[in-house]
């Protein structure tokens, strides 16, 4: 029987993550939950407490420690797993109910790997579009935020996250995922902090996710990648 192990990669998180695990463990199956692994990249607001003290009360979650990093800290967890799925979810992204029985729906169907449709818990009417073109299997509309279900030994195949990568690492590896086909978008909705576009001004931070993306496009290297975004993102 196929079963998931949820992944969630965290840095100074305290202000959303119990939400998160609560709604998880409110929201799943427990049969086909794994484990809910939070790899914590070095947090400093008690972050770390808030999982420990879950974890007392549902065994399933387990905190562990990495270097901080989102690509090594979803590695880390990778290979922590015990699932025979990985299922990689940022700590401000809310899945559908039952998420993990649409995952085994779809794993079981043949599907190798896939994500959500997404949309922003934000009435703006261009986060509205941006997440409306995200029910399309396009390569183009895919992003972290919209969390990502892959067959283990998949990830292992593909040699998981490339750890150059501090920015863009979950693109960079959707990409790879695409070219070995069967990537499917499960049509139910999981809902995603704007937060990031608040802070930084929607317009802005669209604008330079655009530059970033063309960078990526005419080869800038990782360490080019990362240098814009501390420049010019939050």
């Amino acid at each position: 029987m196929n079963k998931i192990s949820v992944i969630v990669p965290v840095l100074n998180e305290a202000k959303n993550i119990e939400a998160l695990l609560a709604y998880l463990h409110q929201n799943s199956n427990e049969k086909l939950i794994s484990e809910i692994l939070v790899i914590d990249g070095g947090s400093s607001d008690g972050s770390q407490n808030i999982v420990s003290g879950f974890s007392k009360k549902h065994p399933k979650v387990i905190g562990l420690n990495s270097p901080k990093g989102r690509a090594k800290q979803m590695n880390f967890g990778a290979a922590q797993a015990k699932g025979s799925i990985l299922y990689f979810l940022h700590a401000d992204s809310f899945p559908p109910k039952n998420f993990d029985q649409s995952i085994v729906e779809a794993i079981n169907d043949g599907t190798k790997a896939g994500c959500f449709k997404m949309k922003f818990d934000s009435n703006h009417w261009w986060l509205q579009l941006t997440g409306w073109f995200t029910q399309f299997n396009w390569k183009v509309s895919r992003g972290g935020d919209q969390s990502l279900f892959v067959e283990k030994n998949i990830f292992e195949h593909l040699k998981g996250y490339n750890e150059d990568f501090i920015i863009y690492e979950d693109n960079e590896f959707i990409y790879r995922l695409y070219k070995q086909g069967s990537f499917k978008v499960i049509q139910r909705t999981l809902t995603t902090s704007a937060r990031r576009f608040e802070s930084n001004g929607i317009w802005s931070l669209q604008f330079h996710f655009m530059v970033i993306h063309l960078k990526k496009f005419i080869g800038d290297s990782p360490k080019k990648l990362e240098a814009y975004y501390i420049k010019h993102i939050h």
